[in-house]
């Protein structure tokens, strides 16, 4: 029997840990089992032609929000061209109705973890023909599972993220993510991960991105994680997503003594506004947030990424730009702003007629509108988080876009720079960063009527951070008689003003 593990990743860099779960309890049939990535950005037709190169009796597929479009055109194709090819599909997509992308022709869809429910079915597959087709599974004991990590390759280890995890699962019950369908957090055997990572390491893994939901649920086992990795030589990366109000001092003390660059933190924020976050069980313990966050910002070298949500039952623009002052008041850290999905599955349904959620039934299930947000509400902040993420989260403009506020507040002047912006552009994709530096310039010295001497100082700065990068046409006129200098030593742009 030959069996394709398969699945279309968001992008080149990523792996599918969830693969090589699958791959690692195939038992009997690993032999005859292959995994076989590709990326959203590949050619449906290509990746067809690629996974029936070896007649594979059974095909699985990993399906998500990233992908679920694409999986569906890709089992047309499949079906078209080999009709007798089983395919069986799993991941969060299928996991929970309804179906809003069409998989009907899918042989057999396996809904939740299937780590073991994959080689239990294709056993039957062998002898038999099962006229099950939605099969709800169990979750399985982590502890009993073969673990994943000695199935990435070498390339893996040189070229793209390596995601690992100590546990699954969530204790709270926000509404609008699936995590929230878990009914506890289950745990891994710790030394035995450990020691699958202290092997990663050794083939020279450096990138370690953490799946977990809660990392910091756990303080006994986020002390030995963090220990591990005190443990060794940098540089490395470590990514972890955190609650933002369980921060012991064991912990604290602990990721203070990583080095520049070593730790990123995810810190689901979505809210500051308690009655919003009731509305979505949310439980939000504001000054113990504000407590870590400051913490964060100023006793520790970990990047710090912060997310927020539009679009969330009760929460007015008015309300989301007090949260987005307040945040960028509290830290300079990155500060993600995302658009509320509708995930099948979860209870963030029952707000749709109290509050009027109207949300796309196409992939990624974005909201629409709502009682308190128009379509052309939703359109502006659309394109509003689109040119936060250009400016300020890419930290290409850390000086000058701080001077589209200054001392305002933050999301009202970010707000008109937006709107400006998009009219200038007509898109917020495929912008230069010359462009989007030449956009800012002239909004802050035209619109805002800021010193022209000023501006281009702060803009210099920022654009010239990369030494022997060329001066931009539009500073020249201010570049003869400024100097910068960044932490690493003076920029030497100077040098290239012709």
């Amino acid at each position: 029997m030959n069996i394709i593990l398969t699945t279309l990743n968001s992008r080149y860099t990523h792996t599918s840990l969830a693969l090589r779960y699958i791959y690692a309890n195939m038992n009997s049939l690993q032999k005859n089992t292959k995994i076989m990535e590709f990326s959203i950005n590949d050619a449906i037709q290509s990746i067809a032609e690629k996974l029936l190169f070896n007649n594979p009796e059974i095909i699985g597929i990993g399906t998500y929000i990233w992908n679920a479009s694409h999986v569906s055109e890709l089992i047309n194709i499949l079906k078209k061209v080999s009709p007798q090819t089983i395919i069986i599909l799993g991941g969060p997509e299928v996991s929970h109705q309804p179906f809003r992308v069409n998989f009907d022709e899918a042989d057999y869809i396996i809904a939740g973890e299937g780590d073991i429910a994959f080689y239990q079915l294709c056993k039957k597959l062998q002898n038999t023909t099962p006229k099950e087709k939605f099969i709800k599974q169990s979750a399985p004991n982590l502890k009993e599972l073969k673990l994943p990590y000695q199935y990435y390759t070498d390339d893996d280890i040189k070229n793209r993220y390596i995601y690992v995890e100590v546990s699954r699962g969530c204790p709270f019950e926000c509404e609008f993510c699936l995590s929230s369908m878990d009914e506890r957090v289950r745990t891994f055997n710790l030394d035995e991960v450990l020691n699958e990572f202290e092997k990663l390491w050794i083939r020279g893994a450096r990138s370690f991105k953490f799946v977990d939901r809660t990392f910091n649920i756990n303080i006994s086992s986020a002390n030995k994680i963090l220990d591990f990795f005190l443990k060794k030589e940098a540089p490395y990366f470590a990514h972890f997503e955190v609650i933002p109000d369980h921060f012991p001092n064991s912990i604290k003390e602990k990721i203070k003594q990583f080095t520049h660059g070593a730790l990123q933190l995810e810190v689901g924020i979505q809210t500051l506004n308690t009655q919003v976050a009731n509305n979505i069980s949310r439980n939000l313990k504001l000054d113990k947030i504000k407590q870590n966050i400051s913490f964060l910002e100023n006793e520790t070298e970990a990047h710090i990424h912060l997310d927020l949500i539009i679009g969330l039952p009760g929460e007015t623009l008015e309300s989301f730009g007090k949260n987005l002052d307040e945040l960028v008041n509290l830290s300079s850290c990155e500060i993600q702003i995302g658009i509320l999905k509708k995930l099948s599955g979860t209870d963030i349904n029952r707000h749709d007629i109290e509050f009027g959620m109207v949300y796309s039934n196409t992939p990624p299930y974005d909201i629409l509108k709502n009682n308190f947000l128009s379509f052309n509400d939703i359109q502006i902040m659309k394109r509003f988080a689109r040119f936060w993420d250009l400016t300020y989260n890419s930290r290409n403009f850390k000086n000058s876009a701080k001077l589209i506020w200054q001392n305002n507040s933050v999301y009202k002047e970010f707000y008109n720079f937006s709107i400006w912006a998009y009219l200038q552009t007509n898109s917020t994709y495929k912008i230069s960063l010359i462009r989007l530096g030449e956009l800012l310039f002239n909004y802050l010295t035209g619109i805002k009527k800021l010193d022209e001497k000023s501006v281009a100082i702060a803009m210099l700065q920022d654009l010239m951070k990369l030494k022997g990068r060329a001066i931009p046409n539009f500073l020249k006129p201010y570049a003869k008689d400024i100097k910068t200098k960044s932490k690493h030593g003076t920029s030497g742009f100077n040098k290239r003003q012709n």
